[in-house]
């Protein structure tokens, strides 16, 4: 299966049974068995016929915007459905000691992750504020106290990036971005948040129920939370691997005086080396054999259903290499 990426404006359609992208030069065939998820960045009319189509296969669609910008997801609908286990994920929202457990789960594993990141690059001070701020995590009495923790150690992780990759950072800025930092940072946050709703669309969770991230009628917020695990793995060292091999150059970026954006042909390069990080394989030390990085995320998704039907606590997954 693969993942299909649309940066020509045209007409996606059904063609029989499969799929045609259709452009002004030319028609392309894609054989809709292929398919994993479809990444649209340019102007693409659609029916709903397509629609129903994509539902049928289990295809998700997402939108990005000019800029690069995610709009949303076309999400079919869930083709594994779970009553108990919707009953279980409402309970421990509404029970706020279980809740709390669990938002407790989503920080720590995305702190141990950061620090890693840091750890590799010998950054002694900084690693030892975040192990302070760690430390706060179990004392933590709301949610709000966590989201406050999380935000002063992606401060202080934020802190050491111009360090690491020579360009200019500041502060974290979203819409519209301040500068190229920030615009990999949004771009590369956005292609987590979908490989992660779409990992959770293969289970019986509900998305729209979450935990650390306040539910939602406008997303998917369970994706959040445990996208924030792997932001540090899977976004943040890429985009240190891009600036520091001089993959991407100020050539890639859109920039105004309000605002940076990725351009095209930067968003070609991000995507195309996230899918080769997707791809990789590393040998899990509990399973004994070799996984692709994208199975880590079901991986954790499972351990997570385990919890909720009380099976076995959820452990997030902690970077080890």
């Amino acid at each position: 299966m693969r993942t299909y990426y649309i940066f020509s404006s045209g007409r996606l359609r059904r063609m029989d049974n499969t799929l045609a992208l259709e452009l002004e030069t030319e028609r392309r065939v894609v054989p809709v068995e292929d398919i994993d998820h479809i990444y649209c960045f340019s102007e693409l009319d659609l029916n709903t016929r397509l629609l129903d189509f994509l539902a049928q296969k289990q295809i998700c669609l997402h939108f990005f915007n000019y800029y690069g910008h995610y709009s949303g997801s076309f999400i079919p609908r869930e083709s594994q459905l779970s009553g108990f286990l919707l009953v279980r994920q409402v309970e421990h929202y509404l029970d706020q000691a279980k809740r709390l457990e669990l938002a407790r789960t989503f920080v720590e594993g995305a702190l141990h992750n950061i620090r890693r990141n840091l750890e590799k690059r010998e950054y002694d001070d900084i690693c030892s504020k975040l192990d302070e701020i760690r430390e706060g995590i179990g004392k933590a009495a709301s949610i709000e106290e966590l989201m406050s923790l999380e935000a002063h150690a992606r401060k202080a992780y934020y802190d050491t990036w111009e360090e690491i990759t020579g360009w200019e950072f500041g502060s974290r800025s979203k819409r519209p971005p301040a500068n190229a930092l920030n615009a990999l940072i949004s771009f590369g946050n956005a292609m987590m948040y979908t490989v992660v709703l779409k990992e959770i669309y293969r289970t019986a969770l509900n998305p729209t129920i979450s935990y650390l991230h306040e539910p939602s009628e406008r997303r998917y917020s369970l994706a959040l939370d445990v996208a924030e695990i792997f932001k540090p793995v899977f976004v943040d060292r890429l985009i240190f691997r891009l600036i520091n091999l001089n993959m991407l150059k100020e050539t890639h970026f859109d920039t105004n005086v309000n605002f940076v954006y990725l351009t095209e042909g930067g968003r070609k390069v991000f995507v195309k080396e996230f899918e080769e990080t997707l791809e990789k394989t590393i040998l899990h030390r509990k399973l004994k054999r070799n996984i692709r990085y994208k199975s880590l995320v079901r991986l954790d998704l499972y351990k997570l259903i385990k919890h909720l039907l009380g099976e076995e606590k959820y452990s997030p997954m902690k970077v080890w290499w």
